[in-house]
C-alpha cells in the first residue's frame, strides 16, 4: 500500500481528551477518530491492527475446538428478565424500545441468548461438551467513557461459551481456554499475567484475568514471591494483626460535632483509625445487613456480596440509613443495631476499647468491646487488600504493580442455565442444568494495551505480529528517480515475496516523514536515499532501537525477509511451545 492511496491523518499534537498513551497515539497516528463520547471510527491503519488481533484468536479458538457464530447485538428484554439481570445489570446496560413498545438490550456480552439457543437444540448429554465464540461488536453505556477504547461504550470482543454435563468436563474445557489464552496474548507479542480476579455481574466462583503488564494501567495487581496473584477486588489477603495489651474500659458516650468522617473521627477524639470501626449498612437484595470493619481499610464490596450470596448490593440510602439505625450517615454503630445481621471482617478479632457510631446523631461511644457491648454474627474475610498485606498463600507481604485486563474467563456454573430453565438429559434420563463457563478478549482493548507496553517518545512500537504492516519503505526524494525506481523496485519484489508493506511515496520533508515512521510505529524502516545509493546501499531500521543498517542493494531483499522472518518466529516459536 502506498500512503498517498490510503488514509493515515497524522497529528503532531495530543488530543486534549486523552488521558492515557494509548489514547493519545491512536488518535495522532491516525488509527481511530472519535464519533461520540466512548464510541469510535476505526480508520485502515488501525483496522488492520484489529485485524490482526481478531486472525490469532480466531485461529487459537479454533485449535481449541470452539465453534464460530455470530449472535445478534439488539436482545430480546425478556431474555434479560428471564436470567434476572435486566435491572441487576444496571445502568450500562443500554435499553431501547422498538415501534411496538418491545424492550430490547444492545448486548453487552451474549450469556442470555447463547443460553436460549442451546436450550432449544440441544437436549441429549451425548452432544455436550460445546464450545461456541463469536468476534461481535459490544455496546456498554459506560457511566464515564475514558482512556480511548480501554474504557468505550461500543468495542470489538471475542466472547465464547462453553456448555457441560459435569464439573470435570468444565475443568478440562477452562484450562484448555486458559492455555489459549496465553498462546493467543504471546502471539501477540505482548507480556501478560494471568490473576484471579472477581466475577462481577457475569457471574461464577472461578474466574482468572489476563493482564497485560503497564506502568499506566487501570488494574492494580497483588503479587506474592511465590507465584500467587489477584487483582486487588479478587485477591484475598491477611492483615498484619493489630492489638494493645490492656484491660476492657467502661463504655462511654462522648459528643463529637461536625466529626462523622473516619478522619474527623480520630483527629476529635486523638485516637488511631485501627481502633475506630466502621459500620457500614448495605442493602442486600431485600434486606439490609451491617458490615464492620476497622477504620483504616475499604470494605471489599464482591467478598460481601458473595458471603451473602445476594444478587445486588448497594449502600443504604442515608433515608434506610436514618430508619435502621436512628441517626444520619457517619454515626450509625453496633451497639444497640437491631434488626440486621451484623458481619465482621476478620481484622477486628482482638480489637479492645474501640470507637463506633453510637446510632445517635453528632456522638460516638469510646472503649466499645465486643461480646460484651455487642454481638457479631459471622467474621469473614471482607477487606479489600493492600499491598504490604500477607499473602493467603505463604504469609509473606503483598506486592503492588498495574496492569490493564486483556481477557477474562469464568466458571459460570448453572447461574444461567438455572434462571432460563436451559436442561440436557443425562445418560440416566434426569433433567439436569447446562454447566457453563464463558470467556472473553477485548480486541480492540488488546490492541490499545500492546501501545501502553510498546511505546516511546517518538510513538508506537509494534509487536510484528499485530503490526498494520510489516514493513514501511520511505523514499527520501520521490523526485530523484534512481530514488524513486528503487523504491518501487524494493516494493514490488518484497509485496510477492508475500510482506505487508507500506510505502511514503508523499512529497514530504526526510525529517516530517521519518516523524510518522516513528509515530505510527511499524516495526522495519527500509529508507531509500541518493547518497546511499550512491555507495550501492539501502538503509534498514527497527523501530524498537536506534541502529541504522547499512545494507548492499542487491541483498536488501533476502536481508529484510530473513529479518521479518527472524522477529515473527521470535513470537510464534515462544508461544508454539505454551
Amino acid at each position: 500500500m502506498r500512503w498517498t492511496e490510503t488514509f493515515i491523518p497524522t497529528h503532531k499534537e495530543d488530543p486534549t481528551e486523552a488521558e492515557v498513551i494509548s489514547h493519545k497515539l491512536m488518535v495522532r497516528a491516525g488509527l481511530m477518530r472519535k464519533l461520540t463520547s466512548g464510541v469510535y471510527t476505526y480508520l485502515p491503519l488501525g483496522l488492520r491492527a484489529i485485524k490482526k488481533v481478531e486472525q490469532i484468536v480466531r485461529e487459537e479458538m479454533n485449535r481449541a475446538g470452539a465453534l464460530e457464530l455470530l449472535m445478534p447485538i439488539l436482545h430480546p428484554g425478556e431474555l434479560w428478565q428471564e436470567s434476572g439481570r435486566w435491572d441487576l445489570y444496571g445502568k450500562e446496560l443500554m435499553k431501547v424500545t422498538d415501534r411496538h413498545q418491545r424492550n430490547f438490550a444492545l448486548g453487552p456480552t451474549h450469556e442470555e441468548v447463547i443460553t436460549d439457543l442451546l436450550r432449544n437444540h440441544i437436549r441429549s448429554y451425548r452432544r455436550l461438551p460445546l464450545t461456541f465464540y463469536q468476534i461481535q461488536t459490544k455496546f456498554r453505556d459506560e457511566i464515564r467513557p475514558r482512556f480511548g477504547v480501554m474504557r468505550a461504550r461500543e468495542f470489538v470482543m471475542k466472547d465464547a461459551y462453553s456448555f457441560h454435563e459435569n464439573e470435570a468436563s468444565l475443568d478440562k474445557t477452562y484450562q484448555r481456554m486458559y492455555e489459549a489464552y496465553a498462546r493467543i496474548f504471546q502471539r501477540c507479542g505482548l507480556s501478560t499475567a494471568p490473576v484471579q480476579a472477581d466475577s462481577g455481574v457475569i457471574g461464577g466462583d472461578v474466574t482468572h484475568e489476563f493482564m497485560v503488564l503497564a506502568d499506566n494501567g487501570e488494574s492494580e495487581i497483588l503479587s506474592c514471591e511465590c507465584g500467587y496473584a489477584a487483582t486487588r477486588e479478587g485477591a484475598r489477603s491477611l492483615i498484619p494483626p493489630y492489638s494493645i495489651e490492656e484491660k476492657a474500659k467502661p463504655l462511654e458516650k462522648v459528643n463529637t460535632p461536625g466529626a462523622h468522617t473516619v478522619e474527623q473521627v480520630t483527629e476529635f477524639l486523638n485516637v488511631d483509625a485501627k481502633r475506630l470501626i466502621k459500620t457500614i449498612l448495605y442493602r442486600c437484595d431485600d434486606r439490609v445487613v451491617a458490615v464492620l470493619i476497622r477504620g483504616d481499610r475499604d470494605i471489599n464490596e464482591a467478598k460481601v456480596r458473595r458471603s451473602r450470596e445476594c444478587a445486588k448490593l448497594e449502600m443504604a440510602t442515608p433515608e434506610e440509613i436514618l430508619k435502621v439505625s436512628g441517626a444520619p450517615v457517619g454515626f450509625t454503630g453496633p451497639v444497640g443495631l437491631k434488626g440486621v445481621e451484623l458481619i465482621s471482617d476478620k481484622s477486628l478479632q482482638g480489637l479492645v476499647n474501640v470507637v463506633v457510631g453510637a446510632n445517635e446523631d453528632q456522638a460516638h461511644l469510646i472503649n466499645t468491646n465486643f461480646p460484651r457491648d455487642f454481638a457479631i454474627d459471622s467474621f469473614e474475610s471482607l477487606h479489600m487488600a493492600q499491598a504490604g498485606d500477607l499473602c493467603p498463600a505463604c504469609g509473606k507481604p503483598l506486592t503492588s504493580r498495574r496492569g490493564i485486563e486483556v481477557g477474562q474467563i469464568f466458571k459460570l456454573g448453572t447461574k444461567y442455565s438455572t434462571s432460563m430453565r436451559a436442561t440436557f438429559l443425562d445418560q440416566d434420563g434426569r433433567e439436569l442444568p447446562f454447566i457453563m463457563g464463558c470467556y472473553g478478549i477485548g480486541i480492540t482493548r488488546t490492541v490499545a494495551a500492546a501501545i501502553e507496553q510498546y511505546h516511546d517518545e517518538g510513538g508506537i512500537i509494534w509487536p510484528i505480529t499485530i503490526a498494520p504492516y510489516q514493513l514501511l519503505i520511505l523514499p527520501l526524494n520521490v523526485d530523484d528517480e534512481k530514488t524513486i525506481a528503487t523504491a518501487e523496485q524494493l516494493y514490488e519484489t518484497l509485496s510477492e515475496a508475500g510482506l505487508e508493506i507500506l510505502m511514503d511515496d508523499r512529497d514530504e520533508r526526510a525529517g516530517f516523514k521519518f516523524k510518522d515512521a516513528d509515530l505510527i510505529g511499524i516495526p522495519l524502516r527500509l529508507t531509500v536515499g541518493e547518497k546511499s545509493l550512491e555507495e550501492g546501499k539501502v538503509e534498514l531500521k527497527l523501530r524498537r532501537d536506534d541502529q541504522v543498517l547499512k545494507i548492499d542493494q542487491d541483498k536488501a531483499v533476502a536481508h529484510v525477509v530473513k529479518l521479518i522472518h527472524k522477529e515473527r518466529s521470535a513470537i510464534e516459536n515462544v508461544s508454539a511451545k505454551k
